[in-house]
């Protein structure tokens, strides 16, 4: 008796994994694609050190702040005549966007 349900066990074995390979072959080879609500990845990114140290190299100094803003880094820091500015960094190039003096 002991033959037969090996057996048994092994037929539905192999019947079961037939049937997973056959369920492959026929499934379709593109990949699940993401809901539309995702947006795609947003382009590289520098970190707060990296631009830290590129508007230290454009010659500012005493950066109190370096936040994320609306796509762009803003950074409060002191201009080469000591004055307190507001700068906005491209997050992907690290260039100044743009200057304005704090009063």
């Amino acid at each position: 008796m002991q033959p037969s349900i090996s057996r048994s066990l092994a037929i539905i074995a192999a019947g079961i994994a037939l049937t997973w390979s056959v369920a492959q072959a026929q499934a379709p080879a593109t990949a699940p694609q993401a809901p539309a609500a995702v947006a795609a990845p947003a382009a590289q990114q520098l970190t707060i050190r990296d631009i830290y140290d590129r508007v230290e190299a454009a010659g500012y100094r005493d950066m109190r702040e370096i936040e994320w803003d609306h796509g762009r880094y803003e950074v409060k820091a002191s201009n080469a005549q000591g004055q307190r500015v507001k700068l906005n960094v491209n997050a992907a190039t690290g260039a100044i966007e743009s200057t304005r003096v704090r009063r």
